[in-house]
């Protein structure tokens, strides 16, 4: 494993695949790898998640844009892919509840910005309880919303599609790769792979998800911020419970400036049903387990105080919340009760197999403040994504196309071909769509 690259991207998550995927499309004769340290693509974040396709009824129009927009257009990106591919996906929607006058309002804010980010009305719906219960029985909530163009995937399944296609373009999948230093020397970066073996390349791509803060350290970058780590945990449920509703059910967010979401009721694109995801505050982007949390506590703590993240840790509500959140891994039922709130036929009981743990990367900002939208650093020679989070994978295709645009407007990667065919896309028409 020696070489010399024009690009390489770090990470094979959903996004760093998409990237190579539109890269490859875009430059024939470019020598392009995606290094990712474990045996396949989507480990982490990508392949450990609640597998939906979310419609943008989330975010404000004015503050996410971008990320609404790639929501928007990854749905029907990520449709037509799957249907092409013959991959799972699942037009099956979603319903979000509110449990209170509060959250009657949010709906009512939600419904606005899902209008503005091009939801139809056949797209989002507004119910009061009583039109609720006459469709969903077993909900018990003041208001919903029902959002009919939301979606259910495999996102695993999905990136490794995306990379085997990257790989007929000639891109290059070095798995088992754990990036462990970059130095930069004769206008080019050596990275050492594994403590051992070095490549170069003339540009790098940090997609890198949970390591990507780190990275961005590494080669001087961003150093005014830090990350935190959550780990969301979920109960598998049984069989009998499956048709309890016809969609997903999630509940408003009682605190949205904290990566603290109540558990959903999740319906599976394969049927089956699941509690979670809480948040667990743990130490490292790989923490599943008390091992993995028990080496990483001593260097994280010290990273933690000598940041912006000491006054997250000391902010009252912020550990009033992680409180909760260890309880609700401590305790089964702390956990379900909270989906009991409006749905209150499940019996925590009958519910008993753990289902697939996934973790979540936060970057904290020097004033202790959670960052709420990606970030995205220009570097020397490198390009820095970092905080991509949720809607993060339904967004993934688009979103890479606007990272490799912005790449080329700037000068960093000139494309061989400016409007390419990209499998079932025009390039141009993905970009057209974003900017509009």
């Amino acid at each position: 494993m020696t070489g010399n690259f024009d690009i390489i991207i770090i990470g094979g998550g959903i996004l760093g695949t998409s990237i190579s995927y539109f890269l490859s499309h875009l430059n024939k004769s470019k020598k392009i790898a995606v290094l990712e340290q474990e045996s396949r693509v989507a480990v982490h974040t990508s392949g450990r998640n609640t597998g939906k396709v979310h419609a943008p009824y989330l975010y404000n129009p004015e503050k996410k844009k971008l990320f609404a927009k790639a929501a928007f257009h990854g749905f029907e990106m990520l449709e037509e892919y799957s249907k092409i591919k013959d991959l799972p996906f699942k037009k099956d929607g979603v319903i979000e509840v509110a449990l209170d006058e509060k959250g009657v309002k949010v709906l009512e804010k939600y419904l606005k910005w899902g209008k503005q980010n091009g939801l139809e009305d056949k797209d989002i719906e507004f119910f009061d309880k009583k039109e609720m219960k006459k469709m969903e029985p077993e909900i018990k909530c003041e208001s919903a919303l029902y959002v009919y163009k939301d979606g259910s995937t495999d996102y695993s399944i999905f990136t490794n599609s995306i990379m085997e296609d990257s790989k007929k373009k000639g891109v290059e999948f070095l798995l088992g790769s754990k990036v462990t230093e970059i130095k930069k020397g004769n206008d080019q970066w050596e990275i050492t792979i594994n403590q051992k073996k070095k490549i170069k390349t003339k540009f790098l791509i940090n997609a890198a998800g949970g390591e990507s803060i780190n990275i961005a350290h590494d080669v001087g970058i961003a150093k005014s911020f830090t990350d935190v780590h959550f780990r969301g945990e979920y109960w598998r449920v049984p069989k009998e419970f499956h048709n309890l509703t016809k969609a997903s059910v999630y509940s408003v967010p009682e605190f949205p400036d904290y990566p603290f979401l109540d558990p959903h009721w999740i319906i599976r694109v394969d049927g089956s049903c699941e509690i979670g995801p809480n948040a667990v505050p743990v130490f490292s982007p790989y923490g599943y387990d008390s091992v993995e949390n028990i080496k990483e506590f001593i260097p994280k703590i010290i990273e933690m105080f000598s940041s912006g993240a000491r006054k997250a840790i000391f902010d009252k509500q912020f550990q009033e919340l992680a409180i909760n959140e260890i309880q609700s891994s401590v305790s089964k039922t702390a956990m379900i009760n909270r989906v009991k709130r409006f749905l209150p036929k499940i019996d925590s009981e009958k519910i008993t197999e753990k289902g697939t743990a996934g973790i979540r990367s936060s970057v904290i900002d020097e004033n202790g403040k959670f960052v709420p939208d990606v970030i995205l650093i220009d570097g020397e020679k490198s390009f820095h994504i970092l905080n991509y989070n949720s809607p993060g994978a339904t967004g993934a295709l688009p979103f890479a196309a606007h990272v490799i645009n912005h790449l080329n407007k700037n000068k960093f990667i000139e494309n061989e071909f400016s409007d390419a065919q990209c499998g079932p896309w025009k390039f141009s028409k993905i970009i057209e769509k974003l900017e509009k």
